[in-house]
């Protein structure tokens, strides 16, 4: 078993990307640790940028293991392999649309997501996509159930379902066993830019997030915390 001792969400919401000292801010982590990071809103390309930088110092075991929490301007990302024609022609003039370097196809990400970013080292856990893909599906699973939401996987699919509606779309890239990308809960997004594209490539089900379901506010706090939780939860037994 992986000792995890670090469960505490530190708020680098105020930081500019550019101006962080990534080995300085972690020096005092030792390499077996999970480190939770808050980012705030951030648009897509410099917070690329800022992923790239850390998986390289996580792959060079130069800083611990690293979930970066953040919300993303609106964006349009289409994975390394997909069909274009998912993004349909009334898509918003202003937004942005990017070719990421993820698997899966087209997604959207906005305020009112939760982003998770895990840069984790899967040397220290398990060398297996597949376990790693079912275990984040578990993270946010274990933290639907926690808000009183029943969710699932779906068989052949990736991601978070409610029923017939994907809640969580996930995509990750996976270079020498160090993951980067990751997943995108719903909490309460504008659900309007969904009308603009078949995520992730699937025509016959829908789209749902937490509000539409609870009626109600989710604290943005409680759940980082809850999302830690459970990762430690589920991460530290392998």
């Amino acid at each position: 078993m992986m000792p995890v001792k670090n469960i505490e969400v530190i708020d680098f919401s105020d930081k500019d990307l550019d101006s962080l000292d990534i080995l300085s801010l972690f020096e005092d982590y030792s390499q077996d640790e999970i480190v939770f990071i808050y980012l705030g809103k951030q648009d897509y390309k410099p917070m690329w940028k800022f992923q790239k930088a850390m998986h390289n110092e996580v792959k060079n075991n130069n800083i611990p293991n690293i979930v970066m929490y953040l919300e993303h301007s609106h964006v349009y990302t289409f994975g390394k392999n997909s069909n274009k024609d998912y993004l349909l022609s009334n898509y918003p003039e202003n937004i942005d649309i990017v070719d990421s370097d993820r698997g899966g196809q087209v997604t959207y990400h906005g305020p009112g997501q939760l982003i998770g970013y895990p840069i984790i080292n899967l040397n220290h856990f398990k060398k297996s996509i597949s376990w790693y893909m079912r275990s984040i599906e578990d993270v946010i699973i274990e933290t639907l159930k926690s808000f009183e939401i029943t969710s699932k996987r779906k068989d052949g699919l990736t991601g978070v379902w409610v029923e017939d509606e994907k809640i969580c779309a996930m995509g990750v890239r996976i270079s020498k066993w160090v993951t980067m990308h990751g997943f995108a809960l719903n909490v309460k997004p504008e659900m309007k830019y969904y009308d603009s594209m078949i995520p992730c490539g699937i025509f016959d089900y829908g789209v749902t997030s937490m509000s539409q379901i609870l009626g109600s506010d989710i604290s943005k706090l409680d759940l980082m915390d809850t999302v830690s939780e459970n990762f430690i939860n589920i991460f530290k037994g392998v």
